[in-house]
């Protein structure tokens, strides 16, 4: 009889381990989507941190916030607080007019 609940214990490990490698799946039978959204960290805001100002001349430090397809990235994803956003992307939208940077990657 001890050994039937060891057996029976040992197999509900090996299947959980076996739930936790499989890729879980929805109702559909297709493989359950990775959540992206959630982060380890918090993105502070560069130009709050460093006190610096944005300025449509410095290219080097707008070609960061704009995406290789020329999009100009959103707050999330570069994680600028909402008044440096607008600075940046006014900046982004004043040296695309100067011919500073390219309005659409070739």
């Amino acid at each position: 009889m001890e050994e039937n609940q060891q057996e029976s214990v040992a197999a509900e490990e090996v299947s959980e381990e076996a739930k936790e490698r499989a890729p879980k799946e929805n109702r559909e039978g297709k493989p359950a989507k990775k959540n992206y959204k959630k982060q380890a960290f918090k993105k502070f805001c560069v130009f709050c941190q460093e006190k610096s100002t944005i300025d449509y001349k410095d290219v080097n430090k707008l070609k960061r916030f704009i995406a290789d397809g020329g999009k100009i990235l959103p707050r999330r994803m570069t994680g600028t607080c909402a008044k440096h956003q607008r600075e940046v992307s006014t900046a982004i939208k004043r040296a695309r007019v100067a011919s500073l940077i390219p309005f659409k990657a070739d």
